[in-house]
């Protein structure tokens, strides 16, 4: 019988902590809710203790997922898991991720413990979770880098202390496939009570190398992988769950387990997290980049047109890619709309949020003819995107020519009053950012501006990400119209918004414009 690959997934949490890539509680539910239509087993929905607004987060998700289990993590610490287990109390099937660092790095210079202090710890932890709910997992952070015999000794004593999950976390992606795949069989051979746990793992892709540490580790005893859409996470990023996944099911003739996932959403959950994160997905990217499943070479044309399986080894049906179609136009009414939006399980929580992207859509069906799911998306995320807008874009006149310099005007809203502004650059978008800045007080540095367009043909919406830095504060933003300056132009300035509203949340008696 083959054994059951437990998908775990902490995009909300791990994912989350990429810079720039925060998520608001309304954006969390949208991603989880998706991640449950595509039954993911387990959902790692945030730190609790980290923040109010990720307590909320995982509490409203706690609260919202019915058929996935919701996960918080917690340092060992009473006051991180006792907030972790009160954000769970809704939970229908709830779990605490109890983690401390092992590795004689972490334990000599960040905790300043000894091996037996932290060993103790860790026990008193678990116990302390236990009192909340049997479904307890435990981390030994850097376990890459940590001694065997140590991890041997501790993951025993957390084991018999009730924790039924272990996770081998390569938390800075230091060890290689041949190397972590022995750890894991190590660990399961020489802990008396291995027996009593599932085994899992958490690699992260500082060297390429996260989805392969992950698939050695399940080729040698581990059954959950943790794991995110996109390979989404601090710095390189971790594991990508539609490698690992799509990896495990198109050799099945080598792994003895399989998953439940419903792979023909992994398209859709790719392009939500991609576009509420604002973080886009390569083209070459594996699975669900653009040309995952194009051809180029005559030769390989016409191989899948007499055979498919010639150049493919996974069907692009299989993964979601050919649920893009066409439904809607500028003839479609109101309920149409709001069935459509229903079906790629958007649910606007007031009839005036329907009513305004309702709006956009007759705008948008208006200057492109053929309406698609991800324009949907698209829409909805500009909708929703302009929900906190201290500035906002009235009007914007560029001009560029043959040997001339472009030029750019603005006309801003700021806080209610109209403000005018003009202003050169080395193209229309450079202008037009440009003139922005005039308008503000303080300066802001752009550490990356991409485009990329939704779906094909010259009338296609663009969707623009930048990413802005000002006093230490990251934030991503997003904007998506048929004309890319404008599309920039609403990036840019949702991205100012979100530093405005984080000065805001920290200094609520004196937050000016940036």
């Amino acid at each position: 019988m083959t054994d059951k690959l437990i998908i775990f997934d902490t995009t909300l949490r791990d994912g989350e902590q990429s810079p720039g890539a925060s998520m608001t509680k309304d954006e969390k539910i949208r991603i989880a809710k998706a991640l449950e239509k595509m039954h993911v087993d387990i959902i790692e929905a945030g730190f609790p203790i980290a923040s109010p607004g990720d307590f909320e987060a995982v509490q409203t998700v706690a609260n919202i997922i019915k058929d996935s289990t919701i996960c918080g993590l917690a340092r060992a610490l009473d006051k991180d898991i006792d907030c972790a287990a009160q954000a769970l109390k809704g939970a229908t099937s709830a779990r605490i991720h109890v983690f401390i660092a092992t590795s004689p790095v972490h334990m000599e210079n960040k905790l300043q413990k000894s091996p037996d202090q932290v060993l103790e710890q860790a026990v008193r932890a678990i116990k302390r979770a236990r009192q909340y709910t049997d479904n307890v997992e435990f981390s030994p952070e850097d376990a890459g880098r940590s001694n065997p015999d140590f991890l041997c000794r501790i993951i025993e004593a957390v084991i018999h202390a009730g924790a039924s999950t272990i996770n081998i976390p390569d938390t800075v992606g230091y060890t290689l496939p041949e190397q972590f795949g022995k750890l894991i069989r190590l660990l399961r051979e020489r802990i008396p009570n291995s027996d009593k746990a599932i085994f899992s793992t958490h690699c992260h892709n500082d060297l390429g190398l996260a989805v392969a540490n992950s698939l050695a580790a399940v080729m040698n005893g581990a059954r959950q992988v943790e794991c995110t859409i996109n390979g989404l996470g601090e710095r390189a990023g971790n594991a990508a769950l539609e490698e690992v996944v799509m990896a495990v099911r198109t050799r099945q003739d080598v792994f003895p387990c399989q998953t439940n996932l419903d792979a023909t959403q992994i398209v859709n959950c790719s392009r939500l997290v991609s576009s509420i994160t604002g973080f886009p997905v390569q083209p070459n990217k594996a699975i669900v980049g653009a040309n995952a499943f194009a051809h180029e070479a005559g030769i390989h044309q016409d191989g899948v047109l007499k055979h498919r399986e010639t150049y493919e080894i996974m069907k692009a049906e299989d993964v979601g890619w050919n649920t893009n179609r066409m439904v809607l136009g500028k003839h479609s009414g109101r309920n149409a709309f709001r069935q459509r939006l229903k079906d790629l399980d958007i649910v606007l929580s007031s009839e005036e949020k329907l009513n305004a992207a309702f709006s956009r859509f007759k705008d948008l069906a208006d200057k492109k003819h053929d309406i698609y799911d991800d324009d949907l998306q698209a829409l909805v995320n500009d909708t929703l995107s302009t929900e906190y807008e201290r500035l906002k874009l009235i009007s914007l006149k560029v001009c560029s020519e043959t040997g001339e310099t472009p030029h750019a005007t603005v006309i801003i809203s700021i806080d209610g009053k109209e403000n005018s502004a003009t202003a050169s650059g080395s193209g229309p978008v450079d202008a037009t950012f440009k003139a922005i800045e005039t308008l503000l007080e303080g300066e802001t540095n752009l550490l990356v501006y991409s485009v990329n367009n939704i779906t094909n043909g010259s009338d296609a919406q663009g969707e623009v990400g930048v990413r802005l830095e000002k006093e230490g504060e990251i934030v991503n933003g997003q904007g998506a119209d048929t004309d890319i300056v404008i599309a920039s132009t609403k990036a840019y300035l949702n991205a100012l918004n979100k530093i405005l509203a984080q000065v805001e949340r920290k200094h609520p008696q004196g937050a000016r414009a940036v």
